[in-house]
């Protein structure tokens, strides 16, 4: 029973692959073509079919009046042959007489079989006349299921062909379908984006990077000043107009800066005014 089963489903598989191998390689033009040609043959077989049947017919036909042809004949020789025996025996002359009577009845048989012949033809002959009607509207039939073929074919080649320019200009569509992320130019897109980011990233650290090396600038020239000041103090060149203008930010900065008590200035207030 194993061996069996696997015999039936590798005869299945096989079965299968032939197929599928089949459906792929299957052409609907060609197919249908073929088709076209396959019902044009069988047209022309059955048309030599009919023609031959039609031909038998009309021989049986030219038979049955050759045999109605004959049986007229025979019986024109029979009426013949009797009247020329009556005459002989309206003369006395019995022995031609009954010579001619033996004639007639040998043209009356001949009558009688030529119309037997003619009369077991007329079945046969009517028989083969309701046949070859029957082939020659089955012929039409045929031939208007290939008409219909044949326009079925162009309708179906026609949809097949236009199906095929449909696949092809959807994939063509696809593969340039910029809102695909799947396509070349989506990939492209993503990666053009990432790049600016990582741009605008570098932009705003290089900026924020000179927002600090301009305060650090800013508090130096500050610091230059007020020593430039104290020097300028020191050698006396300085007078007290200048000293005052600089005064208010040199006490906000040189205190909280550096760590200067404000009572010291109280203590030196106090000791310039003994001294004067």
């Amino acid at each position: 029973m194993s061996k069996q089963s696997i015999l039936g489903r590798m005869s299945q598989l096989v079965r299968a692959n032939v197929n599928a191998m089949l459906d792929r390689s299957e052409d609907p033009e060609k197919m249908l073509d073929q088709m076209v040609r396959d019902f044009t043959n069988n047209i022309s077989e059955a048309e030599e079919a009919i023609a031959q049947t039609i031909g038998n017919l009309r021989m049986m036909e030219d038979d049955y009046s050759e045999d109605l042809e004959n049986s007229r004949s025979w019986g024109q020789k029979a009426l013949a042959a009797s009247r020329k025996a009556d005459e002989f025996r309206d003369s006395g002359n019995t022995d031609n007489a009954q010579k001619f009577d033996n004639l007639a009845k040998v043209a009356i048989q001949r009558q009688m079989e030529a119309e037997s012949s003619a009369k077991s033809a007329e079945p046969t002959i009517t028989s083969q006349r309701e046949i070859v009607d029957r082939l020659k509207t089955g012929l039409e039939q045929m031939k208007t299921k290939r008409q219909q073929l044949v326009s079925k074919r162009d309708e179906l080649i026609a949809r097949s062909r236009a199906a095929h320019a449909q696949s092809q200009v959807h994939d063509a569509v696809k593969s340039i379908d910029v809102m695909d992320p799947t396509s070349e130019v989506g990939r492209f897109e993503e990666k053009i984006r990432r790049e600016e980011a990582r741009v605008r990233g570098r932009n705003e650290l290089a900026a924020s990077s000179l927002d600090a090396q301009f305060e650090s600038l800013e508090d130096l020239g500050e610091q230059a000043e007020v020593d430039a000041r104290l020097a300028a103090l020191k050698s006396g060149s300085s007078s007290q107009g200048a000293l005052g203008a600089g005064t208010g930010s040199a006490e906000n900065t040189g205190s909280a800066e550096t760590g200067v008590d404000e009572r010291d200035f109280a203590q030196l207030e106090t000791e310039d005014r003994e001294r004067g």
